[in-house]
């Protein structure tokens, strides 16, 4: 492999890297960096730029779909979003962090 075929695929590489890499939501929620609430919406754990922008757009899809659900069953919003919390919470895996009626992070444990 020359010089330059190398460097187009080193190149080609850093390029696409960022995007391949972006932090997921069970990435998020299995390392600790944010976690769900009883409000039906995820919150950061840790404050960096990564979760920061998947909790906001996690927490924009929901908030969509609240609302359509809640227009659908005559509730309002914040009705849906804490029932959808109530089961985010409870069905948060082992070692997940969920914020509890306190206010405090608790990480859960295995049943």
């Amino acid at each position: 492999m020359n010089i330059k075929r190398y460097a187009g695929w080193l190149l080609a590489l850093i390029i696409i890297s960022p995007a391949s890499q972006a932090l997921t939501l069970a990435e998020a929620r299995s390392s600790g960096r944010a976690g769900e609430t009883l409000n039906g919406y995820l919150a950061a754990r840790q404050n960096d730029r990564e979760t920061q922008e998947l909790v906001n757009r996690v927490n924009a899809g929901r908030q969509q779909q609240y609302q359509r659900l809640a227009q659908q069953n005559n509730l309002t919003t914040s009705e849906v979003a804490a029932i959808a919390g109530q089961k985010l919470v409870e069905r948060a895996d082992a070692g997940e962090y969920v914020r509890g009626i306190n206010g405090l992070w608790l990480q859960k444990q295995p049943q």
